[in-house]
């Protein structure tokens, strides 16, 4: 049986916000044709979405804001977000049935189809590549400077505690779930990282935007390793869509709707990045109540590409890293992807399909 990494709490609602409000109007229409309808006009349905309130998010946040998802999904279908701080605490969201759809990193997503036999996710789209990267204390110049130090992830077993794990690895240093080895490793919330890191408490951390440019701008750090480095071409998955496989069954066109919606708010930032930002800022402010200052979202935003292509060659890359580093056993993973809804919405526009291997 697989290992996967789980946080303890049991519900959603100690792990993420519900949101009052879905947002303003949308701003804009990605011209994709309309969804044929395979749901009952006068049924009603609630569709629970989560995401994180990090750039890496941004369409999810852009989707919200704009109200770009409640457009796509119609009067029927009743958008309800909510937000997390990691992908093991969506993952269990998803096990408890607390969201229908989330917004999470390829690991997190690889823990649940393994830790469910494949029956439980799906992933239906790519959404962001890019934006993650280890910065540490500028005295720190080679892996290994890193020997005794103290380092951060966002949380045991997340994306980006699975590619600090594989890379000291690579570069021969050890490390451990408990904190030991070479270098100690403490998954955290980003925002206790950056303080961390400010003090003097922890020598650095492998973490998604905006957090890495934050290190840098506000914590004086440096990057030592961009991740983009890592991959062919730069390109790696960051974020994805992903599906309850039971709701995916059960409501075929509620889950295209989304997608739907999807592609449109991939559109608005193709269109105008710098509108599209503040309406990220604005989705911020409205879930933190903290807005982050434009040239440092902007900094953070040149590090990522927006995409439905979900990069599977990367995802099945990082299933090994974790595999290798002892966070997860072998798994199979024929039949985590389900892009025929997708690619059924690319073809009609005129656009190429995207590919699962």
């Amino acid at each position: 049986m697989s290992r996967c990494f789980l946080p303890t709490a049991s519900s959603m609602l100690a792990a993420g916000v519900v949101l009052s409000t879905i947002g303003m109007s949308a701003s804009s229409d990605a011209r994709l044709p309309a969804t044929p309808s395979r749901t009952t006009p006068a049924e009603q349905l609630t569709l629970r979405l989560g995401f994180f309130p990090n750039v890496t998010h941004a369409p999810a946040l852009l989707g919200v804001q704009q109200g770009i998802f409640a457009k796509a999904l119609g009067p029927n279908i009743t958008l309800q977000p909510s937000t997390f701080k990691a992908g093991p605490e969506a993952v269990e969201a998803l096990f408890s049935d607390s969201v229908d759809a989330v917004y999470m990193g390829p690991n997190p997503t690889i823990n649940a189809f393994a830790k469910s036999h494949g029956a439980a996710v799906r992933i239906i789209a790519g959404s962001t590549s890019g934006g993650a990267a280890l910065v540490v204390k500028p005295e720190i110049n080679s892996p290994a400077d890193l020997r005794g130090k103290h380092l951060a992830t966002p949380q045991l077993g997340n994306t980006q505690d699975v590619a600090l794990r594989y890379w000291l690895k690579q570069n021969h240093l050890k490390t451990d779930e408990s904190g030991g080895g070479d270098v100690s490793i403490s998954p955290q919330d980003n925002a206790a990282t950056l303080d961390a890191f400010v003090a003097g408490d922890i020598d650095g951390a492998w973490v998604p935007e905006p957090w890495a440019t934050r290190l840098v701008q506000d914590g004086g750090g440096k990057v030592l390793v961009d991740e983009a480095s890592l991959w062919p071409s730069g390109q790696f998955v960051t974020t994805q869509l992903v599906v309850a496989a039971t709701f995916l069954d059960k409501h075929p066109d509620a889950v295209s709707r989304l997608l739907r919606g999807h592609l449109a708010a991939l559109d608005a930032i193709a269109a105008d990045p710098v509108a599209s930002q503040a309406a990220v800022n604005a989705q911020l402010l409205a879930i933190t109540g903290k807005q982050m200052k434009p040239e440092l979202l902007n900094a953070a935003w040149q590090h990522l590409t927006f995409t439905a292509d979900p990069i599977a060659s990367s995802l099945r890359a990082s299933a090994e890293h974790a595999t290798e580093v002892g966070l997860l056993d072998t798994v199979d993973l024929t039949g985590i992807y389900d892009l025929g809804p997708l690619n059924a919405l690319l073809v009609e526009a005129g656009r190429p399909a995207v590919r699962d291997g």
